[in-house]
């Protein structure tokens, strides 16, 4: 079969041409053995059919399970060059095997790992940069790439327990509130003449509930399309950063959200500022770098300050207490890994202490999440058809 292939050869060029081969890893035997690089085969027909495919971007796991591999083979001692270069060959991703792919490309003109690792598109947290150029600095680029790929790991698994943790309280409410606009959409309005012919006064909560009835009957079409405004808004918040971001920031105004959610941020702060200060980057760079990664504008805004502080001569315990950015105990740890040096050491257990806290009050927060849901939803369904009930009797003029 025929197939298109893209490479780079000896001398970093980028090039592309087509081999006859009895299968996928045929051709890439074949052009390896003629000392190119592969970066993509693919089938002649196949290419032909879709001239316009697009490679689909991989997602987070798969480009840590790509960095543990780098990792691996660093710890075994391979080269640098020779692992990416086996990356690139080894990836069934072509995203992956093309990114690769220019990293090979850029260390064999000379380029540093960490400049490529900027510019080769792999979609990577910002401190696995000054964490390369780290590991070029001490010869120990294994490490710093194991403790990226560590703190990467960690990140994406407390997102992944967040996530997990809501889906079934988020099912529950979803689940209520689509109940509820079923019964006043599909049952009361069939007792909303109930009201004509009840020979009395009608109990207020009959009269509510059935107004609320006969409302969603005739404005059905205009609370649907409401309904779909509000789901395409909050998916488009979802993607967006800017809204994303307002939303954290609002959600982090919120009583009994707020603790909650700076803990949790000043918890991945204190692990990715040990994780760099632990690979000898300077702890200017350093705290720079992990004012960035985050997300809230307020904590931001303060850990900017602290930075600022330290860079005029202050302490970063100092810093921090004068800006109310953490907790006393946060200040106290701090102080005695300032004192003794081993100020990453205690960063961690600031970490480790905030993380499990955080842990504790997301345990908490879903335990009353729930039967709190339920008995709402159960409230709600039980007026309504108490409601009903009271509309049902007032027309036959039955006293209790």
């Amino acid at each position: 079969m025929n197939y298109q292939y893209k490479a780079i050869n000896a001398d970093g060029a980028t090039v592309t041409g087509s081999v006859v081969a009895d299968n996928v890893r045929a051709a890439g035997r074949m052009l390896r053995h003629q000392g190119l690089n592969v970066v993509d085969v693919s089938d002649e027909a196949e290419r032909a059919a879709s001239p316009n495919r697009r490679v689909r971007r991989p997602a987070p796991r798969e480009v840590l399970t790509f960095m543990k591999q780098l990792c691996t083979l660093l710890e075994s001692g391979v080269s640098l060059e020779e692992t990416v270069e086996s990356l690139s060959e080894s990836a069934g991703h072509p995203f992956m095997a093309r990114s690769f792919g220019d990293i090979s490309a850029a260390l064999r003109r000379g380029v540093s790992f960490s400049e490529s690792l900027k510019t080769c598109g792999l979609p990577l947290p910002v401190y696995f940069q000054p964490l390369a150029q780290a590991g070029e600095l001490t010869g120990k680029m294994a490490r710093a790439m194991r403790d990226g790929v560590t703190q990467w790991e960690y990140d994406i698994q407390t997102a992944n327990e967040l996530r997990n943790a809501l889906t079934y309280p988020v099912i529950l409410v979803v689940s209520g509130i689509a109940a509820v606009l079923l019964i006043f959409a599909l049952v009361v309005p069939r007792f909303v003449k109930l009201l004509d012919k009840a020979q009395g006064e009608v109990p207020l909560l009959a009269r509510l509930v059935l107004g609320m009835g006969s409302f969603v009957n005739e404005h059905g079409a205009w609370l649907a399309g409401g309904a779909v405004a509000a789901t395409a808004f909050a998916l488009y918040a979802g993607v967006h950063p800017e809204m994303r971001r307002r939303v954290r920031d609002l959600l982090a105004q919120m009583p009994l959200l707020k603790t909650w959610i700076l803990e949790t941020e000043i918890g991945n702060w204190a692990a990715m500022l040990a994780t760099l200060l632990e690979n000898r980057v300077g702890i200017l760079n350093a705290l720079k770098l992990v004012q960035g990664y985050v997300r809230i504008s307020s904590l931001r805004a303060r850990l900017s300050h602290v930075s600022q502080s330290v860079r005029n001569g202050a302490s970063l315990a100092g810093s921090l207490q004068e800006m109310a950015a953490i907790t006393a105990t946060g200040y106290n740890l701090i102080r005695v890994g300032e004192r003794s040096g081993e100020l990453p050491q205690m960063l961690r257990s600031l970490a480790a202490l905030y993380t499990e806290s955080g842990r504790n009050r997301m345990k908490r927060f879903l335990i009353i999440l729930e039967p709190v849901a339920i008995l709402i939803i159960g409230a709600v369904v039980g007026l309504i058809m108490g409601g009903i009930i009271l509309a049902i009797m007032s027309a036959n003029d039955i006293s209790l």
